[in-house]
């Protein structure tokens, strides 16, 4: 399994939160050095909680189950 994959994986445990409060999340690639670039999309795009959101439950979630991810950024 990719990094990709791995990632893409974790980004549907999360999902389910951001699409209850009428957002969601796009995994637009992982870098050789570890960095997931993402979009969040709908209310997520335009919340201004959208950095902790990214931070806490989604970079911190990913890092959690695959601790070779550096960063999550959001593009």
């Amino acid at each position: 399994m990719t990094l990709q994959e791995k990632v893409a994986e974790v980004l549907e445990q999360v999902r389910p939160a951001l699409q209850a409060d009428g957002g969601d999340i796009d995994l637009l690639g992982v870098t050789d050095d570890g960095i997931v670039k993402v979009q969040l999309t709908g209310a997520c795009g335009s919340c201004p909680f959208s950095t902790m959101t990214l931070k806490h439950a989604v970079e911190g979630r990913i890092k959690e189950q695959i601790p070779e991810i550096k960063e999550v950024q959001s593009i």
